[in-house]
């Protein structure tokens, strides 16, 4: 007979987890290599369409180029998710069993995730052309993030998991061209991202009813300020992809054209790493929902020199 469904939501997590689990070798990467023939990151995420100077295999290049540093970021903000989700799991390990589970569960597949990308890097470094450059790196990322309040870390790793749900769904889910490891990639991440999403908003708001107002006032502040160190890595990865795509293309483009380049490189990143997140509607809601007028206020006065960053169509990226 089957067994009913839990009502405990870290005991539902853990079901689907279990279900859904993925090797890197077997189920995923299953002795492929990377297709520089076809488009990696989808133009609903690159924006590569919006740069109309460009010749068709240029603008594949360029998706290649954003897609290996997708990767590497992905990599990257795992660092810190992993090691954060570890901390709060010690708060259940005397309490309820299946929410530690579900927390060591999720640092688990983080660590996994981290060492799928690290894979990814690898390969795409011996079939792309040499050059390319990760500009930060992922402990010292993790530690600046760690040294800000709990309330604020989770905030910003629901905003990451809850866009990773939305740019599958709404862009790479719907491109049949894509290269196929690529996006095997993504749909692997994307089952196991669907749980962390779940735990993110269980102990975001868990943690935010312990918060006086004076010390959400402080955790708006930390999560703003990472908001703004987020900006900053992406806008000297932003700076070295255009570099090293030029380097590549070599004089097929101008001066003028190159800054073009540049300028949609850093557009295409704040949108995928800022912008599609926190204009999602399950975010606001959640994010707004335990804010007061004055500290949402706050929050969108931060925003707003970010908001320009959005497609000049709309790539249907609020489907949740």
């Amino acid at each position: 007979m089957q067994s009913a469904p839990s009502a405990n939501p870290y005991a539902k997590v853990i079901e689907n987890s279990r279900r859904v689990r993925w090797d890197i070798d077997s189920d995923v990467i299953r002795n492929r290599r990377f297709d520089l023939d076809k488009t990696f990151l989808p133009a609903g995420l690159s924006l590569v369409n919006e740069l109309d100077f460009m010749t068709p295999d240029d603008r594949r290049l360029l998706s290649q180029v954003q897609g290996r540093s997708y990767a590497y970021i992905f990599g990257l903000v795992e660092r810190f998710i992993g090691a954060k989700m570890l901390e709060i799991s010690r708060q259940h390990a005397l309490g309820d069993q299946a929410a530690l589970e579900a927390l060591v569960r999720m640092t688990d597949e983080e660590l996994k995730h981290q060492k799928l990308f690290r894979r990814m890097e690898s390969m795409m470094a011996d079939d792309m052309p040499a050059g390319y450059m990760a500009t930060a790196d992922p402990d010292a990322v993790a530690a600046a993030v760690l040294g800000k309040s709990t309330w604020s870390v989770l905030a910003l790793t629901l905003d990451i998991e809850l866009f990773t749900q939305a740019h599958y769904r709404a862009s790479i889910e719907p491109e049949d061209d894509l290269c196929a490891l690529w996006k095997d990639v993504f749909l692997a991440h994307w089952k196991e991202e669907s749980q962390h999403a779940q735990l993110d908003e269980l102990e975001f708001l868990r943690e935010d009813a312990h918060l006086s107002a004076a010390e959400r006032d402080a955790a708006v502040g930390d999560l703003i300020d990472l908001v703004v160190a987020v900006d900053g890595i992406l806008v000297a990865q932003a700076g070295a992809d255009a570099s090293y795509f030029a380097s590549i293309a070599g004089m097929r483009y101008d001066d003028a054209q190159r800054a073009a380049i540049a300028d949609g490189v850093l557009k295409a990143y704040r949108w995928q790493y800022i912008v599609s997140g926190v204009t999602a509607p399950r975010f606001q809601k959640i994010l707004f929902g335990v804010l007061d007028d004055r500290q949402t206020a706050r929050v969108t006065q931060a925003l707003q020199p970010l908001l320009h960053a959005m497609p000049a169509s709309s790539p249907g990226m609020t489907r949740h």
